[in-house]
């Protein structure tokens, strides 16, 4: 990382981080109000810090792990404890590893999802082929039939 942006006297716009981490003004305003992050204020306008912009980061991150938001709350407060991170880094393991299971777990489901449905792909290939040839590889809207519109009368033959 560039040292002007670890430089604690650095401090960023809403708009700036925004920019740089690809996330919505409102999700700033959220991560908040949820006490994650905590800018000061010139005015009206956020000021972030280099530990705001550092935690916005961590949260990020944990996010797209899938750690709810309220474990990501726990690991940054555990910063504040003042033991060098043992704490925090302890927790942050445990936590990562419980993720890690899990994400495994639905990896297993979802292969098991994908085999079921390609054999299920595959007897109803074989049974289009047999039957209805014409229809195979057609995009839904050119075999769905076409539903009366309301007023529309139906015939009947």
């Amino acid at each position: 990382m560039p040292m002007e942006l670890r430089s604690p006297a650095r401090t960023f716009t809403i708009r700036q981080l925004c920019q740089e981490f690809d996330c919505t003004a409102r999700a700033l305003r959220f991560y908040e109000d949820k006490g994650l992050i905590s800018p000061e204020r010139d005015g009206m306008n956020r000021v972030y810090s280099y530990k705001d912009r550092a935690r916005l980061q961590l949260i990020l991150r944990g996010k797209r792990v899938g750690l709810a938001l309220s474990e990501i709350g726990e690991i940054l407060d555990l910063y504040e404890l003042g033991d060098g991170g043992a704490t925090q880094n302890a927790i942050s393991l445990a936590k990562f590893r419980d993720r890690i299971r899990a994400l495994e777990s639905q990896r297993l489901d979802i292969d098991l999802a994908v085999d079921v449905l390609k054999e299920a792909c595959s007897r109803l290939e074989d049974n289009l082929r047999s039957t209805r040839p014409e229809l195979l590889d057609q995009p839904v809207e050119a075999i769905r039939p076409r539903r009366p519109r309301p007023g529309e009368m139906r015939r009947t033959g």
